[in-house]
């Protein structure tokens, strides 16, 4: 996924650049509203993260912008403002979603992932995935652990995919509660470690069958078998 981030605050930018790049996304920075435009309707971005305060050109009027130049691009409006008008014009002008600061990474990156994911710009899941014994057919929604169909809820079935995307990578309570469970899930909720708890029993152990091992302060990961 290629993404251009419209941001002049540094730390800012810095901050979302590394985990972004950290992900394996490319990342091109903007630092100013002019530039932003410019870089935006080359169209060879997935995505674009638009900050609302900028020198030179203000977010509202890159947005509408680029909207007016056929730019469909979706756009992603990050900005320190709670006022809700703020909010209601950025959709209007086309933006399709926003996210006030301070926020969490890991929704930034879900909300990311959901908004080119609408778009059709995601790359196609393979659609058999596996780690060890464990495989996930994504078309039959079926999950085998050697020889045994193992019998998953829809959210515990959404969980172990996320794992198999990436085994060995850790995933954060927040981001597995967004991605399962989205964006507006209460973040105090245990759910997410009740519900990886069902999935280890039902996983069960042996010599080739994945783990769900927890980091501690991080999150969970999927380790592969050895």
């Amino acid at each position: 996924m290629n993404v251009l981030l419209v941001e002049d605050e540094r730390r800012v930018a810095d901050f979302i650049e590394r985990g972004l790049k950290a992900e394996g996304f490319g990342v091109t920075v903007a630092r100013d509203g002019l530039d932003g435009l410019d870089l935006g309707q080359q169209g060879a971005f997935d995505v674009i993260v638009l900050d609302l305060m900028l020198p030179r050109l203000h977010g509202h009027e890159v947005c509408a912008q680029l909207r007016r130049n056929g730019v469909l691009t979706p756009i992603l409006m990050l900005t320190a403002m709670d006022e809700l008008d703020d909010r209601v014009k950025g959709l209007k002008l086309g933006a399709d979603d926003y996210l006030t600061k301070p926020f969490a990474f890991d929704e930034l990156l879900a909300r990311l992932e959901a908004l080119v994911r609408r778009a059709g710009n995601f790359e196609k899941p393979t659609e058999r995935v596996s780690c060890g014994a464990l495989v996930f057919d994504r078309e039959s929604m079926i999950v085998t652990c050697g020889e045994q169909r193992l019998d998953l809820t829809a959210k515990e079935i959404a969980i172990l995919d996320l794992f198999l995307g990436a085994p060995g990578k850790v995933f954060s309570r927040q981001r597995i509660l967004s991605s399962v469970w989205g964006y507006d899930s209460d973040p105090l909720t245990n759910v997410v470690d009740v519900y990886v708890g069902r999935l280890r029993r039902k996983l069960g152990s042996g010599p080739d069958v994945p783990a769900i091992e927890t980091v501690r302060g991080h999150g969970y990961r999927l380790d592969k078998p050895a």
